[in-house]
């Protein structure tokens, strides 16, 4: 994955993350920062697909 990239991915979902947090406590799940890298690990690999994806589209 670019580096560049992953980082701007990093940001995208790090502008997210209290939305989510409070999605999440609001249904009685809380979790530190280190449980949510995995699913930020999980979310990089989506938005790197969906980028790819387009990419792919884009040159058709």
């Amino acid at each position: 994955m670019d580096q560049e990239r992953n980082m701007k991915f990093m940001q995208i979902a790090m502008a997210h993350l209290p939305e989510a947090k409070q999605m999440m406590e609001q249904k009685g799940v809380e979790f530190s920062m280190e449980d949510i890298q995995p699913m930020l690990n999980m979310l990089m690999n989506v938005m790197n697909d969906a980028y790819e994806l387009g990419k792919e589209e884009a040159g058709e």
